[in-house]
C-alpha cells in the first residue's frame, strides 16, 4: 500500500514541499512507495514555489481509509491533521514543533524532532550522503522551505545549520538567496484574491489558554498595508470564523518581514487583556505593534495568557 506523506492543514511551504522531499527520499532512495498529499489549499508562497521549480501540486485530501500508512511532517498535533488520523497506521513523524501528544501508533515508529527552523532542514540532516542524488526541482523545494520558515535568516527559530544548509543548497542550485527569497516573499504577500475568512485560516494553528480556545492566525508579508487596509474587515468576521472553528477567538498577527515586527488586531477587551498579559504593551486602539515579534511558534504561543 502506498505510503501517504503530508503536513498540517492550511499548508504553508514547508508542510507543502517537505511531504514532496520525502516522498521522492523514500520512493527513489529506500524503495518505498509513497505520495506527498495536502490537507489544504497551499498558500500563494508554496504555489510559486511549486511553479517555479516545476513540481506537480500534491493532491489534497480530507480524510484517510483505515490502516493507511503515512508519515507525518512539520507537526505532531492531531488538531492540524484528519479527524481519523490514529485509524492510519502512521511509520514515521518529523518535526520541528514542541510534543503535542494525543497521537496513537500501531507499532514502534521512526520520529524525529529536533530544534530547528525548518521540517526540511531536518530531512537534509536524514537524507545524509545521499543529498547527492536530489534533482534540482527537489533541492529548490529545500531551499524555499528554509527560507520561509526563517523568513530569510530573520526569525529568531533560525539556527546555524539552517543557515549552512540553505548556503549549500544555494550554491548548488546558482541561485541568490536574497533574490529569491524576496520573490518568495512578494508572492507570500498578494493575498487580494482571498476572504477574510481564508486570510484568517490561510496560517493558523489552535491553542487553549487557561481553558480559552484561541485560532491563533499569522499573515507573514512585506506589504502589511495590504493586509491592515482590511483590518476593519478582517475583525467583522472574526466571530464567524471563530464559531465555526470552535474557538472562542480568532487572534490575527500580522508580521512585517522587512521591518521584523507584528501587528496585532485588536477587535474586543478579549484580545486587548491578552495583548497586554502577554506581550507587556499598553493598548489604546484596534491594533498594536509588538517590535521584534516574528515567531509563532517562540515568541507568540509560548507567551500567550489570558
Amino acid at each position: 500500500m502506498t505510503t501517504l506523506v503530508f503536513g498540517h492543514k492550511s499548508p504553508d511551504t514547508d508542510s507543502t514541499g517537505s511531504p514532496i522531499i520525502w516522498s521522492w527520499y523514500l520512493n527513489q532512495i529506500k524503495g518505498v512507495e509513497a505520495k506527498p498529499v495536502l490537507l489544504g489549499e497551499p498558500n500563494t508562497e508554496a504555489l510559486f514555489v511549486l511553479d517555479r521549480w516545476s513540481l506537480q501540486k500534491p493532491e489534497i485530501i480530507s480524510d484517510l481509509a483505515a490502516d493507511t500508512p503515512v508519515v507525518i511532517v512539520d507537526t505532531n498535533n492531531p488538531a492540524e491533521l484528519p479527524d481519523n488520523i490514529n485509524d492510519a497506521d502512521i511509520k514515521g513523524i518529523i518535526d520541528h514543533h514542541a510534543l503535542v501528544g494525543g497521537l496513537k501508533t500501531k507499532g514502534p515508529i521512526d520520529i524525529r524532532i529536533e530544534r530547528l527552523a525548518c521540517t526540511a532542514t531536518i530531512m537534509w540532516k536524514m537524507i545524509g550522503k545521499d543529498v547527492a542524488q536530489m534533482p534540482r526541482a527537489i533541492q529548490g523545494a529545500m531551499l524555499s522551505c528554509i527560507l520561509s520558515d526563517t523568513l530569510e535568516f530573520r526569525s529568531p527559530t533560525t539556527t546555524n545549520e539552517d543557515k549552512a544548509i540553505a548556503w549549500d543548497l544555494a550554491q548548488a542550485l546558482d541561485i541568490n538567496i536574497s533574490e529569491y527569497a524576496s520573490e518568495m516573499f512578494a508572492a507570500k504577500s498578494d493575498v487580494s484574491a482571498f476572504s477574510e475568512a481564508e486570510l484568517l485560516r490561510m496560517d493558523s494553528k489552535e491553542y487553549e489558554v487557561s481553558g480559552k480556545q484561541f485560532r491563533v492566525s499569522v499573515l507573514e508579508t512585506t506589504s502589511p498595508k495590504m493586509v491592515l487596509d482590511r483590518k476593519e474587515a478582517l475583525m467583522a468576521a472574526m466571530p464567524g470564523v471563530a464559531s465555526d472553528d470552535g474557538a472562542d477567538q480568532v487572534l490575527l498577527f500580522v508580521v512585517d518581514i522587512l521591518n521584523e515586527e507584528a501587528t496585532l488586531l485588536v477587535p474586543n477587551d478579549l484580545v486587548k487583556s491578552v495583548a497586554e498579559q502577554s506581550f507587556d504593551v499598553a493598548v489604546s486602539g484596534d491594533t498594536v505593534v509588538l517590535p521584534g515579534v516574528m515567531s509563532r511558534k517562540k515568541q507568540i504561543i509560548p507567551n500567550l495568557k489570558v
